[in-house]
Order: C-alpha cells, then structure tokens, then sequence
C-alpha cells in the first residue's frame, strides 16, 4: 500500500468547481435580493 502525504493531490478542479459553485450561487442571492425588493417597492 502506497504511504500516504498529506497536501500532494491535485485539487485545482476541485477548487475550479468550487469557485463556479460560490459565483452562482452569489448571483442567485443577489437576484433574489432585487426581486424582493422590486415586489416591495411596486407592490401596493
């Protein structure tokens, strides 16, 4: 059994997948946000 080294994987898709997973999800609050709001605003 191969000895295991902590920190010597490849993790650069891992990190590309989590940085599409934080934008999308950023630009979902923020669209949510905006429609909240425009319902406050023009909902009377």
């Amino acid at each position: 059994m191969a000895k295991y080294e902590h920190g010597s994987m490849d993790v650069t898709e891992q990190e590309k997948t989590f940085d599409g997973f934080l934008r999308w999800s950023v630009r979902i609050i923020v669209a949510s946000i905006s429609v909240l709001i425009f319902l406050a605003i023009f909902n009377s």
